[in-house]
């Protein structure tokens, strides 16, 4: 049976730290599926479409061929992976907060969907206190967040934003 992986997130925009996990997820499974998913609380930059296109751009010098990228915006992570045949959820830690959020998030995935295994990834330190409204931020005031996300993003969000970064 293959071992088939989901990370899943808002992604908005993608960056280094996520390329990251991306990167060392797909070298644990058969198949990584990356998903764009809706966040209900947050308040998103970049469209469906526009995050799908950045993310396969991001994802380009990595050679990961076992990665795909899909979205799904009404619905439950547990319920994409159950639809993808995915046993194995993959998740990025941070910091100790990141993870006791996550723990609560595990518990309700696994309430849905029993089959379901939850693995933390901890970030690299360049990444751990990159966060994605961080680079929104930085990037609406015309700051360099070159160093954070991929060309392809700084780009995007120079020009979502009318800024200069």
């Amino acid at each position: 049976m293959a071992k088939i992986g989901v990370y899943a997130g808002s992604f908005d925009p993608v960056t280094n730290g996520h390329l990251d996990i991306i990167q060392r997820a797909s070298k644990l499974f058969d198949q990584l599926y990356v998903v764009i998913m809706n966040n209900t609380s947050k308040k998103y930059t970049f469209t469906f479409a526009e995050k799908q296109e950045l993310l396969k751009k991001s994802l380009l010098p990595l050679n990961c061929s076992n990665v795909e990228v899909k979205t799904a915006a009404n619905q439950l992570v547990a319920q994409v992976a159950h639809e993808l045949g995915a046993r194995f959820l993959v998740r990025g830690l941070r910091t100790a907060a990141d993870l006791n959020y996550e723990i609560s998030m595990q518990q309700i995935n696994h309430l849905q969907n029993n089959k379901l295994e939850t693995m933390y990834l901890v970030s690299q330190p360049q990444y751990m206190y990159v966060a994605s409204s961080m680079i929104k931020e930085v990037a609406s005031y015309g700051g360099r967040v070159t160093d954070w996300v991929p060309e392809p993003v700084a780009l995007a969000l120079q020009q979502k934003l009318g800024t200069q970064s």
